[in-house]
């Protein structure tokens, strides 16, 4: 196979293959002598059919595939070998002529390829980025304590509802007719669960102030919830359809109150935490656990943060690139055939800048000899576990469970690509961190979070 590869400006490419007879023929051969001895042809024995016959079914398609073939193979392997760094897939040149491969070879296709930007990067102690080094105050620790003592909290039982301490009430929903009887067929939920505290409308939410077990208080739960349907749904077990016709007031006869109550903070909510061997026999020592906790999160945050700042010095350093925008548009279109051209046009610029990145962060990759395996793609699943974990309190997670849940993580292809791309932007991130100076700068997390989300 004869290929040829023009590329004068250094982002449009032309690719042109030319297929000979003798490129593909074997393949065709092998492919019709496998479908012979298969082939279940009335009249004929297996593997008696005339080769003629099988030629006439299939012999236009088998060559097709087995040039499409040759094609794919030869055109990756011809990248590769000559390190064209490629942007996307190939296309069909849009001057390529109709190939009519019923004629005879040789057969001429010719590709389109976008080439990435030639630019030089070249990182040293003269480039200064800002880290952010977040530190951790009373405030967050207090924070954390208080949101471990209401997830070990409990609810104590009580004899009088107070509003102030978010009460929760049980009872005996019946719906009532314009007399205030109880509705014949009407809507009747035993044991019904409500928290008056949430309901929207402060009229009906005062009804139920200093109310006592054993008192019925009639009030109207559309009112209430504002014609909230969800809310209505969960409360009287009914359908979304339903919801509409029962506006009406009804009934509540409470049978328990019971008050929410925080976990002392004490050993046994120490202990719960972090497990007994962790030896926690007092509040500092706890406290400074959780300190210890806060700030190995944060850590993470000041790294994430540097990777970004990272990433934007080198995207104004390096400054605008030229890119092939026709063959790239078209490459964006062909990737999103049912969002059409408009799409493409609205958010082409956009993609330049994730590509931008992208290239420039291979292009340190390769400087740093920064390299990515299956361990660095476990450990950033690990941390994406161990962060879901955190949001529900839970800090002192063992490696097997991590290690678990990082696999069902990992079963999911479109997780695995985004953890490739977070695993290689941290190790850049950490191999340039000793290259470049580092305007080191202490601030709290409120500051930060104000930097993360400005107003």
């Amino acid at each position: 196979m004869k290929i040829s590869f023009e590329n004068p400006d250094k982002i449009n490419g032309l690719l042109t293959m030319t297929v000979e007879e003798a490129d593909y023929k074997n393949e065709v051969e092998k492919t019709l002598k496998d479908y012979r001895k298969r082939a279940n042809i009335p009249g004929f024995r297996p593997g008696q059919v005339p080769m003629g016959m099988i030629k006439r079914q299939i012999g236009s398609q088998v060559k097709v595939d087995a040039i499409n073939k040759v094609l794919g193979e030869q055109l990756n392997k011809y990248i590769v070998d000559n390190k064209i760094e490629m942007l996307g897939q190939p296309l069909p040149s849009e001057s390529q002529q109709q190939v009519d491969l019923d004629g005879e070879a040789p057969y001429e296709f010719k590709f389109d390829i976008a080439v990435a930007p030639e630019f030089k990067l070249e990182m040293s102690k003269k480039d200064k980025i800002k880290y952010y080094e977040i530190t951790v105050d009373d405030k967050m620790v207090n924070d954390q304590i208080e949101i471990f003592r209401d997830r070990a909290g409990h609810y104590d039982k009580v004899t009088e509802y107070d509003p102030e301490q978010r009460d929760m009430l049980k009872g005996d929903l019946r719906e009532l007719d314009e007399k205030g009887n109880t509705l014949e067929g009407g809507v009747v939920v035993e044991g019904a669960v409500m928290m008056p505290t949430f309901l929207k409308d402060d009229s009906q939410k005062k009804l139920f102030d200093g109310a006592k077990q054993g008192d019925i208080i009639t009030f109207n739960p559309w009112e209430a919830n504002s014609g909230n349907e969800s809310e209505l749904m969960s409360l009287l077990k009914i359908e979304r359809s339903e919801v509409a016709n029962h506006k009406g007031n009804f009934s509540y006869q409470i049978t328990e109150i019971t008050r929410f109550v925080k976990a002392d903070n004490n050993k046994e909510l120490w202990d719960s935490i972090y497990g007994e061997e962790a030896g926690i026999n007092d509040e500092q020592a706890f406290r400074e656990k959780i300190s210890q906790g806060i700030a190995q999160q944060l850590v993470e945050n000041s790294e994430f943060r540097f990777m970004q700042d990272l990433q934007a010095y080198c995207y104004k350093k390096v400054g605008k690139l030229q890119f092939p925008d026709t063959i790239l548009k078209r490459i964006m279109l062909a990737n999103n055939k049912d969002k059409g051209q408009e799409f493409v046009d609205k958010n082409y610029e956009d993609s330049l800048k994730v590509l931008t990145n992208h290239i420039i962060e291979e292009k340190l990759a390769e400087a740093h000899n920064v390299k990515i395996d299956g361990n660095d793609i476990r450990e950033v699943a690990r941390n994406s576990a161990r962060a879901q974990f955190m949001q529900f309190g839970m800090t002192n997670v063992t490696d097997e469970m991590l290690n678990k849940y990082a696999d069902e993580i990992l079963k999911k292809k479109e997780n695995v690509d985004s953890f490739v791309e977070t695993a290689r932007s941290r190790k850049v991130a950490l191999a340039l961190k000793d290259v470049v100076t580092l305007k080191k700068e202490s601030i709290t997390f409120d500051e930060f979070q104000k930097l993360e989300n400005p107003k």
